[in-house]
């Protein structure tokens, strides 16, 4: 093969670099140009979809055609995985949160994907677990339920989306700070099922994100909502006390949903992204529909502040799922 002289060399590297230049500058300038999808690493019914779908119906305005996909299994990790891998193009987002994001990536051995394999975008909501029990359980409050547990030993069961969600570890968290309660642990595919199991009786208590439903099915009284997991009572839903009032100080847990994209994808992307959720956000109509589910909007979040949130989410749970030995299959 002949040999390049010099300025042939440094013509051909110019060349190559325009080349490479041209598909994400193009990208960036001609997004969106397609439909974009969201996936929702959740089944279909859950909290997830009383979440993403709300934004995607709005964003038909900002960006265009959004569709919602729900991709459940493995707490999440499945969806989350898909879109770890799939084209950086600003096409295929996700509606993650500290599970999916933070937890499963700690707590699974070879996680398929790792934290820093995505971009912030946006926070949409703030979130709060609660405990809800079958009317069965003679409980009124946290306090009511430890002492069953400690008289009933393993007769106890709570559900969750899965191992190593923010469910599960709070969970793991409430039985530890109550003195090594003997209650057990049921994994779901979503909350959706486990909502249905405690609803006919199936297992005794789940640890769900607050939603509408819930609500619903605490004043029909086929539930009983027992406490929150954060500081102060959520305003779509003051008559839950919290876990604090309760009497467990340290049981807090403020969970958040919002966007992220694969990691290589473009700034201008993100920003064009970012603007529109913003501009949805806005809406008073979405950010009433959001706290009627006990969440809190967002209308102020970025890719900056978001991805600080996302970090000091990491720092804060990292030492607690390793004090408690905390696993994924």
């Amino acid at each position: 093969m002949p040999s390049l002289s010099r300025r042939q060399f440094v013509n051909a590297a110019a060349f190559a670099a325009t080349l490479a230049g041209i598909p994400r500058s193009g990208r960036a300038a001609d997004y969106p140009s397609r439909p974009i999808r969201l996936v929702i690493p959740y089944a279909a019914g859950g909290s997830g979809d009383q979440i993403g779908r709300p934004w995607a119906e709005r964003m038909s305005s900002q960006l265009g055609p959004t569709f919602v996909e729900n991709i459940g299994g493995a707490g999440g990790a499945i969806g989350t995985t898909a879109v770890a891998r799939g084209e950086p193009d600003g096409y295929s987002l996700l509606l993650g949160n500290g599970s999916t994001q933070i937890i499963i990536p700690l707590t699974t051995p070879n996680p398929a994907y790792s934290i820093g394999d995505f971009r912030a975008i946006y926070r949409l909501i703030n979130s709060a677990l609660v405990f809800a029990i079958h009317p069965s359980v003679p409980a009124t409050n946290l306090r009511d339920l430890i002492a069953f547990a400690r008289i009933n030993p393993g007769t106890l069961s709570y559900g969750t989306p899965g191992i190593g969600t923010g469910n599960h570890l709070v969970g793991e968290l409430f039985k530890q700070q109550a003195g090594a309660l003997d209650i057990v642990h049921v994994p779901y595919r979503g909350i959706s099922q486990a909502t249905n199991d405690l609803v006919s009786g199936q297992i005794s208590l789940i640890i769900a994100v607050m939603s509408v439903q819930l609500q619903q099915l605490n004043r029909a009284g086929k539930i009983r909502l027992l406490a929150v997991t954060t500081d102060s009572r959520l305003s779509g839903a003051p008559d839950i006390p919290t876990a604090i009032e309760s009497g467990m100080p340290d049981l807090r847990y403020e969970g958040w949903f919002g966007l992220f994209a694969p990691k290589m994808t473009e700034d201008a992307i993100i920003d064009r992204i970012a603007q529109a959720t913003r501009a949805a956000m806005a809406d008073p109509e979405l950010q009433a529909n959001y706290r009627a589910q006990g969440m809190e909007p967002d209308s102020d979040s970025s890719p900056d502040k978001f991805q600080r949130i996302v970090d000091a989410t990491s720092t804060s749970l990292a030492p607690v799922i390793k004090s408690i030995g905390l696993k994924s299959l």
